[in-house]
């Protein structure tokens, strides 16, 4: 099976360093995607295996694109993971993520559970 495809919507370009190489690591073809609104456009042209979400973006906020997320057919098995500081936002999120980790994720702490998910999606 060819590489999955992970999209990392991360505007803390360090940390979405550290997540690239971390899904790299697990085998996933992992897209940087800095910005929400651009993040959007890329989701309606492709269906990511894996989603990498902050809540806090520019242009578009993580919130709304999770709702967009799980409101597209297309993107029903894409799995989501809510990269965030604030746990507290994820609470009255109007539709619920695969997972949440909070920040400070580490590089082995992404990978690890990266090839968890992996080895379900196959």
């Amino acid at each position: 099976m060819s590489n999955l495809v992970a999209f990392i919507i991360e505007d803390e370009i360090d940390l979405a360093d550290i997540f690239s190489e971390s899904l790299r690591a697990a085998g996933f073809q992992p897209e940087i995607i800095y910005d929400g609104r651009l993040a959007s456009e890329r989701l309606a042209e492709t269906a990511p295996d894996l989603i990498v979400l902050d809540l806090h973006l520019p242009g578009l906020d993580g919130c709304d694109l999770l709702v967009q997320i799980r409101n597209d057919p297309r993107l029903s098995a894409s799995r989501v993971i809510v990269a965030t500081a604030d746990h507290n936002m994820t609470i009255g999120l109007p539709h619920k993520p695969d997972l949440v980790l909070l920040k400070p994720i580490s590089f082995s702490q992404l990978r690890d559970l990266s090839i968890r998910l992996k080895k379900m999606m196959q």
